[in-house]
């Protein structure tokens, strides 16, 4: 091979380099990046939606001062799921915001795929997973 040929080469490779160090980059700061901060008072116009499984695709719960999820008959939302605890979480609010907290779930509870382990603030469009039912907030 010709030296202008491998000169070209490295610079190519250099170039692959330098693009799959700034797609890192960019993807990591997107992550990490702070969310909005726009907060949801609880009132009666706040609902769960529940959008999977299909078969219960479109139920709709309102919100109340707190609400339980969970597999055990007194929960507000009963969820018939294998994978979802007796008394999975509990929605409530707290200073004029909506907050989910775990109840020490087997399987976990998560806001748009991140997993709570504290209690978290959730905002519309939120969405809220328990087992394999999802809901959203509206």
């Amino acid at each position: 091979m010709s030296d202008e040929l491998l000169t070209i080469l490295r610079l190519c490779l250099l170039g692959l380099c330098y693009l799959f160090f700034f797609r890192v980059l960019r993807a990591v700061w997107v992550e990490t990046r702070a969310p909005k901060t726009t907060t949801v008072s609880l009132n009666s116009s706040q609902r769960l939606v529940i959008t999977a499984p299909k078969q219960n695709a479109g139920r709709s719960y309102d919100l109340a001062d707190e609400i339980t999820l969970g597999r055990a008959a007194g929960c507000t939302i009963t969820v018939d799921d294998d994978f979802v605890s007796q008394m999975h979480a509990r929605v409530f609010q707290r200073a004029d915001q909506i907050v989910v907290e775990d109840l020490g779930s087997t399987n976990g509870t998560y806001v748009n795929r991140q997993r709570v382990s504290a209690p978290m603030v959730m905002r519309l469009g939120d969405q809220l997973q328990v087992g394999d039912t999802v809901l959203e907030l509206t």
